[in-house]
């Protein structure tokens, strides 16, 4: 019987969703930290005196480090309770978030961005991971759906709240609000989040054994695939729509709170739809969903509306996609999930660090025009990706059969 097998009862489940809240909180602020910066970015800059695309490297390192620590603290915290690792996330963040709200100088900055990094590797694959151990099977798609709306809603409010209020009191500002929610979050999981199963020790040759699994490194293939097609546009979405706004911040600003509104959508929508169809079906055509509507932006960039509607479609869409990818990678190894989930958050942020390099390529190569291709392109292997991690499915079924 595997941990996540052991780990509900009806009692527990009574408490699901105010212990799921707080995770999701959790994740809220943590996405908010990564994306909110790309937003303070010409700010940052003049008071460190430094230029734009020095901060933006903050990014890279951001979503390296946590790509790198998050299978590592798997490995060497896996006997760590679950509750006490992600407290201890949660702190390192709100520590990192403050050193570099004070920083003075870049480096300064840069550090206090690693430190904060790494409490978000302690925390999102931790946090997604319980919340799958916390729901009974049949509630599990729901239970991650339920967590995951802490990172949607990072887009479509935190992320351009944290801009509007730097444009009022200054970049530090924001900063500074997003360590004393940390804080504040921490102190939740700390006194409510508990009982959640560590499971048997693994040790690190099976933690790295997962990935001989074609099916786990498939689905891993998708994810990153997935984030990275996403990204590719979403990072340079003023570039790719300035035809439809007339390079317009606050219609720039409607696109982005479009789509992030549709994301929480696609959020709500995708739990009950996995359970119910099981996430080969859902994620397979909420990816094709992805891979049709990205092409659409150069077709339809002269017209505000119908890139608004692009970006509706899009946004719930990629929202929903990587959900029942989770779910597969828990599904294919219960007693694994943990570590399942610490690669996926490696995949994603690898994802994340190699969209800006991809996108600037694009638009050195073929101008803004052709980033929504590159984005399709990426979209279009990860459809391949997944299919071909459930042929796997049957061939391994095949040789357990025969064996």
């Amino acid at each position: 019987m595997t941990s996540i097998k052991q780990s509900y009862a009806p009692a527990e489940n009574a408490g699901l969703y105010p212990r799921l809240a707080i995770l999701a909180v959790g994740l809220f602020v943590v996405g908010t930290n990564a994306f909110v910066i790309a937003g303070l970015l010409p700010s940052i800059a003049a008071t460190l005196h430094v230029h734009a695309s020095d901060v933006s490297y903050s990014i890279t390192f951001y979503a390296i480090v946590v790509a790198v620590a998050a299978p590592a603290i798997s490995i060497f915290l896996a006997r760590m309770s679950r509750t006490t690792l992600m407290t201890a996330g949660l702190v390192l963040l709100s520590l990192g978030t403050v050193v570099a709200a004070l920083a003075p100088t870049l480096e300064v900055f840069t550090a206090g961005r690693i430190v904060a990094a790494f409490g978000g590797a302690a925390l999102v694959p931790v946090a997604t991971a319980a919340a799958a151990s916390l729901a009974s099977p049949e509630r599990r798609g729901r239970a991650i759906a339920f967590v995951g709306v802490g990172f949607t809603a990072a887009v479509a409010f935190g992320a351009p709240l944290g801009t509007a209020i730097a444009a009022i009191g200054g970049w530090r500002v924001p900063l500074f609000g997003l360590a004393v929610l940390a804080a504040l979050v921490a102190v939740a999981v700390a006194f409510a989040v508990r009982g959640i199963p560590i499971g048997a020790p693994v040790s690190v040759r099976r933690r790295f054994a997962i990935l001989a699994d074609p099916r786990i490194l498939l689905a891993l293939a998708t994810t990153l695939l997935v984030i990275a097609g996403f990204n590719v546009v979403y990072i340079f979405s003023s570039v790719v729509t300035a035809t439809a706004t007339g390079g317009s911040p606050s219609l720039l600003a409607v696109l982005l709170l479009i789509f992030g509104v549709a994301g929480i959508g696609g959020n709500v929508v995708i739990g009950p739809l996995t359970d119910r169809f099981g996430s080969r079906t859902v994620a397979t055509i909420f990816i094709a969903v992805q891979l049709v509507t990205l092409p659409l932006l150069p077709v339809v960039a002269e017209s505000f509306v119908g890139t608004a509607v692009v970006f509706a479609v899009w946004g719930l869409a990629s929202n929903a996609s990587l959900l029942p990818v989770q779910h597969r990678l828990i599904a294919i190894d219960p007693a694994m999930a943990g570590v399942a989930i610490s690669w996926f958050s490696t995949a994603m942020y690898v994802g994340i660090a190699l969209a800006p390099i991809a996108g600037a390529a694009a638009m050195r190569l073929g101008g803004a025009e052709s980033i929504p291709d590159v984005g399709a392109a990426a979209i279009a292997l990860a459809v391949v990706a997944f299919q071909l991690g459930w042929a796997r499915r049957r061939t391994v079924e095949a040789v357990a059969t025969a064996s």
